[in-house]
């Protein structure tokens, strides 16, 4: 009998049986295994060894027929031979057990018989039964029944065993089991014996130690190892691994087939789970029992088809194996299952990323859970700060919305993320899909504000005016949507040098004698006074604070916010403005693409400046993701040129610098920055060039006042230091008068300044004092240090050095508590020239106490009081007192309860 790989033990069963057959006992030897384990060919051998020993064979193979005929198998059985003595057999009708028994015994008298079945459990029931009572009269009969019997897990119940109602005198069941690794290995060697290890582990692991499947795959790779073991079926010639995959996977029947195909579908889509939850998910996605389904990934575990994947969860044996496992099972079917699993994640619930993930790998659920977990997800992923993700999430979302007003709302949200953060021609082809399908004006209106601010960011202004004019015009009769567009075009129109829109609407200077203008209206008018100068600062923040506590709607809100915190920067309110900003900016549902979130971070930043938080200013502008981070561009560059960082500030005029032609806004408080730059550096007639450029633009848009980048001081300064007092003195005034009318300290202050750098004599140093003591009043530390160092070179001109030294030795204080290294850098030269040896000595901190005023701070720390400390150390209470309070300011404490930490933290950070 031909040598098989490790079935020895079943070839010496049979080769006793047969022996045993023809000394006059017979009986049923079941061969049982898995599809592709050899049964078949275990037979064959079995067939041929029965010839040589002069057996009479009789044998048939059952077809896999979903309804075969009743007796078919017994039909070809009997037919596949002729029978001596017995020719006159009816095999047309039903045949009698004892008559094929008696025609046995004719046959066995000559010479004994074996009957062969293969796939006996492909045989219709009445043959199985036939065959089994048949069994019965073999003990008394030279006669051995050998069948093939698939014996593996399914899902569903497969029919009993043939032996199983026999008793073990008259039937014994044989189990074949899969190859070892070693003889899987064996075979893989035959075919290439050069291979390397890693290529014939790697083939064995694909095969599952089956030897039909590794016998297959050897005639698709042959001897060629020298190339990795493909992981995609395609790539296999001609054929032979995919064809034995299915014919195992059509073996083991269409349900057990649905959930091996939905198990090499988890493993593509990335699921990590144990077994059990595993099952779980596979019988929810193919409608089977968990039990059963449990078992069979149990059992395809031991068939090495599936293996541990080393955290718990279970997978194909080889991805080759698993890609032929899916075979060309259409893709719908594979969406299908992953939106299956995708239900089950969300029933066991798993976070909303995790199951939108997973609907991310599935075709269209049409399921309403299936679009709120996206919507879910892409919200969660943007408040994150990872809109790529948000991008993918309302991509798949769209294709779960059934109503016009839902696909709406998802195109005008992903127009927006990807207009920001992917793709701005897609973004705004989203954003013109989503205006054509709003089906409400309050849609219509926020989508043609947000496809219009894109438009403008764009540069393309006029064309964004021109959509958002005509939306108007179709919103003629919902007067609310109506405006809030036509206030977005107003906006938008004074970022380009065309002030024919605003200039007609702002002319009106207030409703129109029909209707009540909306609050946000008339805190645009306001707002517009204040900009041509027409207004107080005071008055202006009165009407603003009255409109804030009026009833307001969606669409007017953004505009009434932006213009009261615009109108509260400009007035010095900077925590009221912060605040106003702050309530702007968590709307989300508007602020990522309005012209009035735009002027919200403008607002945020410019307080952030103000108040010297350079780095906090810088860390926003390096946001990517950051709505509106060109409006930023200009603040950074002044951050950058405070810290003294020159090369960083040279580098963002190169690549941030807006276009000449584009917002005339962004543009002039660019060009001011770089004059601040440029001045900084000491290129005099760059910054003056820069500075009038400035006023160039933002006089041709009708902007007046004094709050806007303050170029004329700055250009009074730049001729002055070119020796054009004349030209300088003129420039100064025309900001005095329009400061005055503002009405801001930090407004009137910096004007002065300048008018007191253009003046000579006493004029300019009484105007220079004037100057100082107003800015004190202001929360612009820059400007006042700037007075205080300009206003000290007049007193050390004048011969008033030791004044001087006290404006100077302020100046320094005030740049190093701002943290601007510019003006620290400038005070220090000036307090040099004035005869301050140590100029560069820390002005804030413990550092910068002097001997004295660290012991008394200490005393004072450790709850001694003044009178206590005049005693330890023999000063005067006066002293003590003197002491204390300079080293409060220097530790920017406001009291002796707040010393013990000042000095201990300054210490630990030292």
């Amino acid at each position: 009998m031909e040598r098989l790989l490790e079935r020895g033990d079943a070839l010496a069963l049979l080769t006793s049986e047969m022996r045993r057959t023809a000394s006059g006992h017979g009986r049923l030897v079941v061969l049982r295994g898995a599809s592709g384990t050899g049964r078949s060919a275990l037979l064959g051998a079995a067939v041929e060894h029965a010839r040589d020993s002069g057996f009479h064979v009789l044998s048939v193979r059952c077809p896999p027929e979903e309804t075969p005929p009743p007796l078919s198998t017994v039909s070809q059985l009997m037919g596949s031979v002729a029978m001596p003595h017995r020719t006159d057999l009816d095999r047309t009708q039903r045949p009698d057990v004892t008559d094929f028994c008696e025609a046995l015994h004719a046959v066995t008298d000559e010479t004994p018989v074996l009957l062969a079945v293969d796939d006996v459990h492909f045989a219709d029931p009445a043959s199985r039964s036939w065959l089994t009572e048949a069994v019965r009269h073999f003990d008394s009969l030279r006669t051995l029944l050998v069948v093939t019997e698939r014996s593996q897990y399914d899902i569903s119940l497969p029919p009993p065993s043939l032996g199983r109602a026999l008793p073990s005198s008259v039937a014994i069941t044989h189990s074949l089991s899969p190859l070892s690794a070693s003889a899987a290995s064996a075979l893989v060697r035959s075919a290439a014996p050069t291979a390397p290890s890693t290529w014939v582990a790697d083939c064995v692991d694909a095969g599952a130690g089956n030897p039909l499947l590794l016998q297959a795959l050897m005639e698709d790779v042959g001897a060629e190892s020298s190339a990795p073991l493909p992981q995609l079926s395609a790539a296999l010639y001609p054929g032979s691994y995919p064809a034995a995959i299915d014919w195992w996977l059509d073996s083991a029947g269409a349900v057990t087939k649905q959930v091996a195909r939905a198990l090499a579908v988890a493993e593509y889509d990335g699921l990590r789970e144990p077994a059990e939850e595993l099952a779980r998910f596979l019988a929810a996605a193919c409608d089977t029992d968990p039990a059963r389904t449990l078992g069979w990934l149990i059992a395809m575990r031991r068939l090495h088809m599936i293996r541990d994947g080393g955290d718990g969860s279970v997978r194909y044996a080889h991805p080759l194996l698993r890609d032929a496992v899916l075979g060309d099972w259409p893709a719908e079917h594979r969406k299908a299952v992953s939106g299956s699993f995708a239900g089950t994640m969300l029933r066991r619930g798993d976070h909303v990323e995790t199951v939108a993930r997973q609907l991310l790998r599935s075709g269209r659920v049409r399921q309403s859970w299936a679009l709120r977990t996206l919507e879910d997800a892409a919200t969660t992923a943007t408040s994150g700060d990872r809109p790529e993700d948000a991008i993918r999430y309302l991509r798949r979302a769209l294709t779960e919305a059934e109503s016009d007003t839902t696909r709406h709302r998802l195109l005008e949200e992903l127009g927006i993320l990807e207009y920001r953060h992917g793709s701005p021609s897609a973004g705004l082809h989203r954003l013109h899909e989503a205006l054509v399908g709003a089906d409400t004006a309050q849609d219509r209106a926020r989508t043609a504000i947000a496809l219009g601010t894109a438009l403008a960011e764009r540069g393309e202004i006029q064309e964004a005016v021109i959509l958002l004019c005509d939306t108007k015009q179709e919103l003629s009769t919902h007067p609310a949507a109506a405006w809030s567009v036509q206030a977005a075009a107003l906006l938008l129109s004074e970022r380009d040098q065309s002030p024919w829109e605003v200039g007609r609407w702002y002319s009106q200077k207030g409703p129109s004698p029909d209707r009540v203008a909306p609050s946000a209206e008339r805190a645009l008018l306001v707002r517009h006074a204040a900009l041509a100068g027409e207004i107080s600062a005071q008055k202006a923040m009165a009407q603003v604070r009255a409109l804030l506590g009026e009833p307001t709607d969606d669409l007017s809100t953004p505009f009434l916010l932006s213009a009261a915190a615009t109108v509260a920067l400009w007035a010095d309110q900077l925590d009221e403005a912060e605040s106003l900003a702050e309530r702007g900016l968590t709307k989300s549902s508007w602020t990522r693409l309005h012209p009035a979130a735009q002027a919200l971070y403008a607002v945020r930043a410019e307080i952030a400046l103000i108040r010297g938080d350079y780095k906090g200013l810088l860390a926003d502008h390096t946001q990517a993701r950051r709505p509106a981070s060109s409006a930023l561009d200009s603040f950074a560059l002044q951050a950058f040129t405070e810290l003294g960082c020159f090369e960083e500030a040279r580098r963002l005029i190169r690549t941030g610098a807006p276009a000449a032609g584009g917002d005339v806004w962004e543009l002039s408080r660019f060009l001011y920055a770089s004059g601040v730059l440029r001045a900084a550096q000491g290129d005099v007639s760059g910054a003056l060039h820069d500075f009038l450029e400035c006023g160039r633009r933002l006089s041709a848009s009708a902007g007046m006042s004094t709050f806007l980048p303050p170029w004329r001081s700055a250009a009074a300064m730049c001729r002055v230091a070119k020796g054009d007092r004349c030209g300088a003195l003129a420039l100064a005034r025309e900001e005095l008068r329009l400061a005055r009318a503002w009405n801001t300290p930090r407004s009137i202050g910096r004007a002065l300044h300048g008018v007191a750098m253009a003046s000579a004599g006493q004029d300019g140093l009484d105007l220079g004092a004037e100057a100082v003591r107003i800015l004190r009043r202001s929360p612009d530390a820059r400007s006042l240090i700037a007075a205080l160092l300009s206003h000290g070179r007049q007193l050390a001109a004048s011969g008033r050095r030791t004044q001087a030294r006290e404006c100077y030795r302020d100046a320094a204080l005030l740049a190093e508590r701002l943290g601007s290294v510019r003006l620290r850098s400038d005070a220090g030269m000036d307090l040099r020239s004035v005869g301050v040896r140590r100029p560069s000595a820390s002005f804030t901190g413990v550092e910068s106490l002097t001997g004295s005023e660290r012991r008394v701070a200490e005393l004072a720390a450790r709850g001694h009081t003044n009178t206590e400390i005049s005693h330890l150390l023999q000063v005067t209470r006066r002293t003590v007192e003197s002491h204390l309070t300079r080293s409060y300011g220097k530790l920017g404490v406001n009291g002796r309860d707040e010393l013990p930490t000042a000095l201990r933290g300054s210490e630990e950070n030292a």
